[in-house]
């Protein structure tokens, strides 16, 4: 019964992919150049707001689609926004960062929290 569930969830969310992938290809122009704008905005907001998972994922949709576009329809993006989406966000969320939750930050955050838990409060 749940695996029957899952498959028809699994399904659903397959299609609802495929059905987006092809509104997006089939963008004109104005609706791409607005598409790009759109997704940068709303990441620079979930960065703002500190939500650095939604913001990084906004971010490699926006990126998608902004490397589609050609040199003329880049010219046509606002300038505070391709800064952000190529420089200030690269710092942050680009190749040469760790990925959330690696190996190295766990080992880092075990050992500060077993530091802190084998502190003894002695009473004079």
């Amino acid at each position: 019964m749940n695996q029957m569930k899952l498959s028809k969830s699994l399904s659903n969310l397959l299609e609802k992919k495929e059905h987006q992938m092809a509104n997006e290809t089939f963008l004109t122009e104005e609706a791409l150049i607005k598409e790009v704008c759109r997704r940068i905005r709303v990441a620079r907001s979930y960065w703002d707001a500190h939500n650095n998972r939604a913001c990084r994922h906004e971010r490699e949709k926006a990126l998608q689609l902004y490397h589609t576009l050609t040199k003329e329809q880049k010219d046509r993006i606002p300038q505070v926004l391709r800064v952000w989406l190529r420089y200030r966000s690269e710092k942050y969320f680009g190749s040469t960062r760790t990925e959330p939750g690696s190996k190295k930050r766990q080992k880092a955050c075990m050992q500060k929290a077993k530091g802190k838990s084998q502190k003894v409060k002695i009473d004079n």
